[in-house]
């Protein structure tokens, strides 16, 4: 399915866009803003979710080169967690063709709307660990099993999987918030390359859109990744908190009202 173009609407999702990369680098839930976006637009749930996943690669790819860059994140350290993210993303876009246009209509707002919640009322522990945790057996179980639920999660929806991600690695493996990060841009970035070749196969996207979106996301998730290496956790829990109460207001208020 594909909708009319309109220049307005266009420029109005490509801005959006921008700030949701930007939002998403820095402590991740540009989904919650995006989303929401594309079904005002007027796609249906599986077409919007699929759009949003060509649009989300540009800015998690580009904010994953940059920790990567940074040596915030190991590839080979974090392999476990790389492959089972691919395998659960893979399962969750499946997932959605044989979900019912109606069920993901009224479970979105839900789902983004609890997450919002639930990111503003968890009690995270900040850590300074700068090293990464010794490598062993129970490591990797713990990489595995987190890969393949927020994995799976990031393929069925996807909204607030970066803050999944850096909340659950911070308690899971005792790290800063900015190797978190590192880890949760990069996995991310993981399950949404992988989920769009599902979505692309189900004939899910928009790509006029998507790629759009994608570009100005980049751009956003460029400067946020920056911006989030240069001033620390001090900057980015209170933007975070800020974000997602005015998201959460909004998604509200176009779920119910």
């Amino acid at each position: 399915m594909e909708i009319a173009f309109d220049l307005n609407l266009w420029l109005t999702l490509c801005s959006i866009g921008f700030i949701a990369g930007l939002i998403d680098a820095i402590a991740g839930g540009g989904g919650m803003l995006t989303i929401p976006a594309l079904l005002t637009a007027g796609l249906p749930p599986h077409l919007a979710l699929g759009t949003n996943k060509v649009a989300a690669s540009f800015a998690s790819f580009t904010a994953s080169v940059t920790f990567y860059r940074k040596k915030l994140f190991d590839i080979k350290f974090w392999r476990w967690s790389i492959f089972a993210t691919a395998i659960g993303a893979v399962i969750g876009a499946l997932t959605v063709d044989h979900l019912p246009v109606e069920l993901l209509e009224k479970a979105l707002p839900v789902i983004i709307v609890m997450t919002a919640i639930y990111t503003l009322i968890a009690k995270n522990a900040v850590y300074q660990e700068s090293s990464l945790p010794k490598n062993s057996n129970s490591l990797r179980i713990k990489q595995t099993g987190q890969g393949l639920v927020l994995g799976f999660y990031d393929g069925v929806a996807g909204p607030g999987t970066g803050a999944f991600w850096t909340a659950s690695s911070s308690a899971l493996y005792k790290i800063n918030i900015l190797l978190s990060l590192g880890l949760a841009r990069s996995t991310n970035f993981v399950s949404n390359i992988v989920s769009v070749v599902a979505f692309v196969y189900l004939g899910y996207v928009n790509f006029l859109i998507g790629i759009s979106m994608g570009i100005f996301m980049m751009l956003g998730a460029w400067v946020g990744a920056h911006w989030a290496i240069k001033f620390g956790s001090k900057y980015i829990r209170p933007v975070f908190i800020f974000v997602v109460i005015s998201m959460s207001i909004n998604l509200g208020y176009q779920a119910w009202f």
